[in-house]
Formats: C-alpha cells, structure tokens, sequence
C-alpha cells in the first residue's frame, strides 16, 4: 500500500533501538526524511546510515536527551521549518511499590512521559495546523488501559498524556491534524530482555523458560517485532488514517482482555 507521505519530513524520537527504530524503519520505507534522536551516539549513528542506505532518505541523528528542554531545542532545530510527522517516545520509569514514590519520583516520571511529548506538540502542532496537515503518534504504554500495579509511576504519567490528547486531537482535527497513541504490550526490545532475565534470576530459572511462560500469557504466543509496531505507526501518519482521531490503539498480541 502507499501511504501517501513519500516527501514528508518526521522526527521519531528515540530511535536508535526498538520501537522507535522500527517506527524510523517503517517511514522511510514509506519515503519520509527524518531527524531522529536517542541519548547514544555510537547505535544511533549507526542506525541512521543503515536506514539511509537502505531505504534512500535523508536521516540525520541528534545525539540528545529528548527529556530536556536542551535535547528537544537540538532536535527541532535539526528537523528545521515545518515538521509533518510527529512520533514521540521515552523510555518508561522504573517500577516499585506506591509507598516507595516521592515526589521527585513523580516529577521525573511526569516531565518524561507526558511533558516531553506535550512540549513537542506544542513545538509542532501551529505549522501542521497552518499548511492543513499533519500527524502525530506518541508511543505510550498498554498500562494506560490496563494498568500494572508495580508501574504506578508510568500509569500516572501515561495517563496523564492520554487525557491531553483526547481534548487536544480534537481540537486541531478540523485543521487536517491528527493525534493518536499507540500503547505496546511486550515485544522483542532490550526491555523484554531485561525483564526476562530478571524473572530468570527471581526465580531461579532459565531465561528461555522465563520468556515462555511470559510467552504464554500472550494468546498469539510470541513477542511483537518492531518491525510490526513500526508498520501500524506509519499507518497512523499515512494519508489513510485521516479519520482516526485520538484513538488508544493497543499492540499487544491479545494479552489484555479489554473490550471497550
């Protein structure tokens, strides 16, 4: 399918490695020049020359923490002029228990998770709205639906952001803007691999049998792969999904019983 966006400009924020790789990946298959940042120069460099080379676009990496006010000042000043495509993205808080959180905690949580991504749609937003086009997908959590009790920290802040977007996408649609969140489950990252071997540890078990019993709790029985997030984002940011207005779309291989 063609979406329509060959020629369009996106920044996809912390790109280097896992979703927001397989966002990258996915737009510039679909023709999109990007800016796209991470807070490790050596990996990100690295996967701006491979998507580059292998899809023909321009891609240029942005060594900055997109949590700063800092970082995102370098990255929009990379991306330059009118951004057409917004994907945001932050790695999450650590878990704990709620008599653990202090404040700070909350704020740390809050400025990654749900002012970051505001900051960058204010940024953006007033261009996409004024040359009647644009979107926006910011990479959220399936807590936000499905709340884990140990990540109180990124349920707040998640949720937070889910309810900006619900007025805000609103607001600009009629501009020819669209904003929508996709909330992953468990797919094939450094994240799951992490978790994996800390389950194993816990446990006293193997990694691969910490994986398959998280594997079976997933009715597809597998991880999601980047390259499939990456697919239903570009998706999103298609000239398809113009009607599509402040959705919560989950990735999560069935594993949340939700219906609504």
């Amino acid at each position: 399918m063609d979406l329509g966006i060959r020629g369009k400009r996106g920044i996809v924020c912390a790109a280097s490695k896992g979703l927001g790789r397989g966002c990258a990946e996915a737009l510039a298959e679909a023709g999109v020049d990007l800016v796209i940042c991470a807070r490790g120069r050596e990996a990100l460099e690295a996967t701006a020359a491979e998507i580059a080379a292998t899809h023909g676009v321009k891609v240029t990496p942005v060594v900055a923490d997109i949590t700063t006010e800092e970082g995102r000042a370098d990255v929009l000043a990379a991306a330059g002029g009118t951004v057409d495509i917004l994907v945001t993205n932050a790695g999450g808080p650590p878990p704990g228990l709620w008599s653990d959180w202090s404040r700070e905690d909350f704020i740390r949580a809050l400025d990654a998770n749900m002012l970051t991504p505001i900051a960058l749609m204010q940024a953006t937003l007033p261009a996409m709205m004024a040359q009647g086009w644009g979107r926006v997908v910011n990479i959220t959590s399936v807590s936000v639906r499905a709340p884990v009790g140990v990540l109180g920290l990124s349920n707040s802040a998640r949720a937070g952001l889910t309810g900006f977007v619900a007025g805000t996408a609103r607001q600009v649609a009629p501009k020819g803007v669209t904003i929508n969140n996709l909330l992953p489950g468990m797919h094939a990252t450094d994240r799951a691999t992490a978790l994996d071997q800390g389950a194993a540890r816990a446990q006293n078990i193997s990694e691969e049998d910490a994986r398959a019993a998280r594997w079976a709790s997933i009715p597809v029985g597998r991880y999601g792969t980047r390259q499939e997030f990456g697919a239903a984002c570009a998706f999103l940011c298609s000239q398809h999904a113009g009607f599509m207005v402040g959705q919560n779309i989950l990735l999560d291989g069935g594993a949340s019983n939700i219906t609504i």
